[in-house]
């Protein structure tokens, strides 16, 4: 579905580096990483709105720019950008820009708009953030793509849609046909539906697996300090001390998953990867300044 393989992108001061990674068709995968990493960035490149300095973006087999029109066909996409008029309605709207797609159904787009409660008569400029979003989740999927592609766009839903949001494309995969990029900072959602995760730090894939692989590779380790701290060096990534003890995140090894009974040892969380694995990163940038 998805083959991102060695790009280069320099954009002013900030740069992406090596970016490889894939995406089978029928699954899901979570692009994670703090603010600035580059994930907007490598979305921009999978929906080709920039071109890469080096390497290629594949996707359904084909490749920009020559096949543009039937990649473009097949995503749909949702992004923190303002893309539509403000003063149409949301019906207009989607009249207007359905006319790029050749799969754009306007019966599609009404129940979605139904189901999201939405009216088509309102103006675009009268959405408040979290609607805007709903709209264009339910303009992405009324062009039936292949491909959807989604930038933090669970950060702006209430609670109740955010669950909804997540059982559609859930829905969305479950005839192996079709898969999604969610870029989010939100990783509890991730925790919930990812069946893949791809980790951003500084412009560069710090890891690209299947979640179960990266869960696998790591455990959260608690209890007295000094007992957490006897676990040896090269397998501690990161480690929080306070007056009840420490708790640690620990590479698992072929030889290093036995621990003191008094140890708490369970599967860490995926925020909890990005977080101790971030707090690494900037410890080793302040060392080697």
């Amino acid at each position: 579905m998805v083959k991102v393989t060695g790009c280069y992108k320099k954009l002013s001061k900030f740069k992406l580096e090596d970016i490889s990674f894939m995406l089978p068709k029928g699954y899901i995968m979570g692009l994670i990483g703090e603010n600035g990493a580059g994930k907007t960035t490598i979305l921009n490149l999978i929906l080709g709105l920039y071109k890469p300095d080096q390497g290629k973006v594949s996707l359904f087999g084909a490749e920009y720019p020559t096949e543009a029109k039937q990649i473009k066909n097949n995503i749909g996409f949702v992004t923190t950008d303002e893309l539509f008029y403000d003063f149409q309605t949301l019906k207009k709207n989607a009249e207007v820009y359905g006319k790029y797609y050749e799969r754009y159904d306007e019966n599609i787009l009404g129940e979605y708009l139904t189901l999201f409660e939405l009216d088509g008569t309102r103006k675009y400029k009268t959405l408040s953030k979290g609607e805007r979003l709903k709209f264009q989740f339910a303009f992405a999927l009324a062009h039936s793509p292949k491909l959807l592609v989604l930038d933090e766009p669970t950060a702006n839903f209430d609670p109740e849609f955010r669950e909804h949001f997540l059982r559609i494309i859930t829905k969305f995969v479950s005839d192996g046909e079709h898969s999604v990029i969610l870029a989010t900072h939100l990783t509890t959602d991730l925790d919930k539906i990812a069946d893949y995760i791809t980790f951003i730090h500084d412009g560069r894939v710090f890891l690209s697996m299947d979640r179960e692989t990266l869960l696998d590779k790591y455990s959260i380790v608690c209890g007295e300090t000094y007992k957490v701290k006897q676990i040896d060096e090269k397998r501690l990534v990161g480690l929080e001390s306070n007056e009840q003890g420490s708790t640690a995140l620990v590479l698992n090894t072929k030889y290093g998953r036995k621990y003191s009974d008094t140890l708490q040892v369970r599967r860490p969380t995926i925020e909890e990867i990005m977080y101790y694995n971030v707090k690494a990163f900037k410890k080793s940038s302040k060392c080697e300044k």
